[in-house]
């Protein structure tokens, strides 16, 4: 990921004002799913604060398991401090019912662990990976973590999803390029009931089509249709009569009885788009 300069230098600055702020805290627990940049924010803060620093990761439904086990498998390449608990999230009514802010309820939950497990521990910080390019999306966990007092030191080092790629890449984390990856929930419609059944599906899904090689990628679950979303690129891939054969038996052993590939392509949060056609009409 090339950079001129100057952008290095800035960069550079953001970095060191990141490892101040991460410095300053006496200890530290990093909300840790794997992903670019909880990664980043854990390894970071694993060199500065060592065992004072400890990364978990929630496991449930939501998250999918060949995510669950690179997270760990990273943890232990990186040495960091880490422990994996579980959550709950998919048995709340409030998370089930699947509404617009089904996030909130999610980060409640994990918080809710968190911030106990904090004050038994004597953890003086919770931290998540939130930064700059988060705050003009439609988060609503952002809201759950200002709630808990959850600090987002990436926001506050003023480091953008580019930059932190950039800066994984220079300490050699694997994740510096990985996809951006979101809970399973997020490929059920607003309004459509999240079930353990339902999210089972979709993981099995999207892990059989990442083993066909295919990196960035949703299926998208709308009850007995599997919609994929991949790359313009990757359509060829899915198009041959043999992979397109192999796709639809499978889907429809893990329980579908429709498969789609949608032409758009693969778009992060395609299932908002509803939400900003309704607020254009009200």
């Amino acid at each position: 990921m090339a950079t001129n300069a100057k952008e290095s230098r800035t960069v550079e600055q953001k970095m060191d004002t990141l490892r101040s702020i991460i410095g300053e805290m006496e200890s530290l627990i990093v909300a840790y799913s794997g992903g670019t940049d909880s990664a980043f924010l854990a390894a970071t803060a694993s060199e500065i604060l060592g065992n004072k620093a400890l990364s978990v990761t929630a496991k449930s439904p939501s998250l999918a398991p060949a995510e669950l086990r690179d997270a760990v498998a990273l943890a232990e390449k990186l040495g960091l401090n880490h422990r994996v608990i579980e959550t709950h999230e998919v048995e709340r009514d409030d998370y089930a019912a699947n509404n617009p802010d089904r996030c909130f309820f999610c980060k409640d939950e994990l918080y809710t662990y968190l911030s106990d497990f904090a004050k038994d521990e004597e953890y003086a910080v919770i931290a998540n990976g939130t930064n700059i390019d988060d705050l003009g999306d439609f988060r609503p966990g952002i809201s759950a973590a200002k709630q808990y007092g959850v600090r987002s030191p990436m926001v506050e080092a003023n480091l953008t999803k580019s930059e932190i790629r950039h800066l994984s890449e220079g300490m050699n984390l694997p994740t510096w390029d990985k996809p951006a990856q979101a809970c399973l929930s997020s490929r059920i419609p607003y309004g459509t009931m999240v079930t353990v059944e339902a999210l089972t599906q979709i993981a099995e899904a999207e892990e059989y089509l990442h083993s066909l090689g295919i990196r960035q990628l949703r299926v998208r679950h709308h009850d007995t249709v599997a919609r994929i979303e991949v790359e313009p690129e990757d359509f060829l891939t899915l198009s041959s009569e043999e992979v397109r054969t192999e796709v639809v038996s499978k889907f429809r052993e893990i329980g579908y009885s429709y498969v789609t590939l949608d032409l758009q392509g693969f778009r992060s949060g395609s299932l908002n788009e509803i939400l900003a056609r309704i607020g254009k009409k009200s």
